[in-house]
């Protein structure tokens, strides 16, 4: 597997904070973004080497790995497990197999491993975890609305997996023992699925809590009045108060979106009322507008 530099990628020093890698990310899968970058396969290709950097970098664990162990950083855990496998046997006085291991043997180690030949550990019965696979998840934000099941396909086999209801962008859940076959007897690796929601609604949404601008005309601000408004489980009537300004907030309680893993629990929706003035007034209304403004 050749070495993808993820901090190149990324256009960041590999000194770079948590915030400027967050940064750098918004950046360039804002500059290769398929809607941005219609039928353009090599915008698509550099759009998806973003993600993946971003994957490996903005999760403090994952990049303590790459740093480490460079394209093999996803077998660290196995390798660190050898290592002490054969530290206790050259200790025990037999044979020294691999001895003075060192970083830059880690490739070389793993390419036997897993990639060519299998090579058997001294005692002959070290068994290695399989490794973990990462994939991603495209839904719309109603997806998410409720709880619901999923059959994916990974690797020519049908995972059956439920989603839970108020599951975030860029969030990602471990599938256990779904990822991909031990070698000599070991677990298998397991899966990650990283959750890409588009929101196509007019609600803003953070976290459990939903946002929505609702446009009132000039008479009911001044005068007050009913108005029904939609939220995402159907229609709601809200009481106006007379003299309302522009920008005026108020609260739905319940009205938001689901709370992750917590069953019939929802945030809040919170409503701006933005004032619209009236236009394409008569002769009459301009001037009825005009007394008003000498009272």
């Amino acid at each position: 597997m050749e070495f993808i530099d993820y901090y190149k990628i990324l256009d960041v020093s590999k000194n770079a904070s948590e915030g400027d890698i967050k940064k750098a990310y918004r950046k360039q899968a804002r500059k290769y973004h398929p809607d941005l970058n219609p039928n353009d396969k090599e915008a698509e290709r550099k759009f998806k080497e973003v993600n993946e950097a971003n994957e490996v970098l903005s999760n403090p664990e994952n990049r303590k790995k790459y740093d480490q162990y460079g394209k093999d950083w996803k077998h660290a855990e196995e390798f660190e497990k050898a290592k002490q496998s054969q530290q206790q046997y050259n200790r025990s006085g037999q044979q020294q197999y691999y001895k003075n291991y060192s970083e830059s043997d880690f490739s070389d180690f793993f390419e036997s491993m897993f990639g060519g030949s299998r090579r058997s550990s001294p005692q002959g019965r070290t068994r290695y975890r399989g490794e973990d696979y990462n994939a991603e998840l495209h839904l719309d934000l109603m997806d998410v609305y409720k709880t619901h099941k999923r059959t994916l396909t990974v690797n020519k086999k049908n995972i059956r997996i439920t989603i839970p209801a108020g599951v975030e962008n860029g969030q990602t859940i471990k599938i256990k023992n779904h990822g991909g076959p031990g070698i000599g007897g070991g677990p298998n690796g397991d899966l990650y699925i990283t959750f890409r929601i588009e929101n196509k609604t007019l609600f803003k949404r953070i976290k459990s809590d939903l946002y929505l601008q609702v446009d009132i005309d000039l008479y009911t601000a001044v005068l007050g009045d009913e108005i029904t408004i939609e939220t995402l489980d159907g229609k709601v009537k809200l009481n106006v108060k007379p003299e309302t300004q522009n920008g005026t907030k108020a609260k739905l309680k319940g009205k938001g979106f689901p709370v992750y893993k917590k069953e019939g629990q929802f945030g809040d929706l919170f409503i701006t009322y933005a004032i619209k003035i009236p236009n394409n007034l008569s002769k009459q209304q301009k001037e009825l507008f005009r007394t008003l403004s000498k009272l």
